[in-house]
């Protein structure tokens, strides 16, 4: 009998309640033995101000105490814009945040692990594509280059409606990122937890010869870490190959 529930890692999920996209994809890359677990909240505009409010106490700590009562192994904060949109250093605060109220557990974010995945590739050159609008673009630009990273380009679908994202199809979110990486990048970057990427992730490695990071990849792969798994993800890009 295989026993599917969190025997080798139960990961907490803290996630806009309106977005449907980052739970499957989790799923999708999750091995035998890893479980997901959600607590979720409200979003409201995908703007700096509903961004920012998102990561107020009000979710944060809240939901972070209600997964805590579970006997997880490491807890991802699942919002990649909120957690870079006061710049460097938000997303550590964040974490810090979480595991002050969780007892301890493990915490990460969409943009902690997306920095490390880009450091754990080697990457320099950023192609930096996104579903936000301009001003929540520019702002994910600053943080990636006050982490040491050259944005080649910085381009956005303009999206402000949560369900809006999680609706924009595979098909199209890989002909959008495929149209703007840019051929100077060495990596590009999608960013954010609403956009359904997990599936084309090796195609479009393969098509652009270079590695691709995802937010909801480079969550699961950190939090895989962070719980001590170092099980092998295979299907999900370059970024599982490397060492644990």
């Amino acid at each position: 009998m295989q026993d599917f529930y969190g025997w080798r890692a139960r990961i907490g999920l803290i996630y806009p309640s309106s977005s449907t996209v980052m739970e499957p994809e989790l799923y999708a890359m999750a091995p035998e033995g890893v479980s997901i677990h959600t607590a979720r909240q409200d979003i409201g505009v995908i703007d700096v101000g509903g961004l920012k409010g998102w990561t107020g106490e009000a979710t944060v700590e809240h939901c972070t105490r209600q997964l805590a009562t579970a006997p997880l192994h490491s807890i991802i904060l699942g919002g990649t814009s909120a957690s870079f949109i006061e710049g460097k250093g938000w997303d550590e605060g964040l974490c810090r945040r979480m595991e002050e109220v969780s007892g301890g557990i493990p915490a990460t974010t969409a943009t902690t692990a997306a920095t490390a995945a880009l450091k754990a590739l080697g990457a320099k050159k950023v192609s930096f594509v996104t579903a936000y609008i301009d001003e929540v673009n520019q702002r994910g630009q600053a943080f990636l280059e006050a982490h040491g990273f050259e944005i080649t380009n910085s381009d956005g679908m303009g999206i402000t409606v949560d369900p809006e994202i999680s609706a924009v199809t595979g098909e199209e979110a890989y002909g959008f990122a495929r149209r703007h990486a840019s051929a100077e990048a060495d990596t590009l970057f999608i960013s954010c937890t609403g956009l359904r990427t997990v599936g084309f992730i090796e195609a479009l490695e393969q098509d652009l010869g270079m590695p691709v990071v995802t937010s909801n990849q480079a969550s699961f792969w950190h939090a895989l870490r962070l719980a001590g798994v170092s099980a092998p993800v295979a299907g999900f890009g370059r970024l599982f190959d490397l060492d644990p």
